[in-house]
């Protein structure tokens, strides 16, 4: 098994699970930060922007998942890489994001 391989499906983890919350927003047609917002990240891109931000997202996470290596969803190497980035890309949104939505009650005093 090629180390860039467990990379790939990290990245593509990350990359899918990004693709969830902005196709959801945008297909709900609700705006919601994206990198093409002022500021970036913190100011609201439309939904149209969002949809597509999101499908973008799943595209690449799917080239990253079904196109490098062979991908096993038996193979524990290859679901802890997954698994890894999607766990990191979560925690990484709900802290950055929560700021924006009021999920981050434990930072409020």
């Amino acid at each position: 098994m090629n180390w860039l391989w467990l990379v790939s499906y990290f990245f593509g983890g990350i990359f899918l699970t990004n693709a969830i919350p902005h196709f959801v927003a945008g297909t709900m047609g609700r705006p919601l930060q994206s990198p093409f917002a002022k500021p970036p990240g913190k100011g609201l891109s439309s939904s149209t922007v969002n949809v597509l931000w999101g499908f973008s997202n799943g595209v690449v996470g799917y080239l990253l998942i079904a196109h490098v290596g062979v991908f096993d969803p038996r193979a524990t190497s290859h679901i802890l890489a997954f698994g890894l980035g999607v766990l990191l890309i979560s925690i990484f949104s709900a802290r950055h994001f929560g700021q924006f939505h009021g999920g981050n009650t434990a930072s409020r005093t």
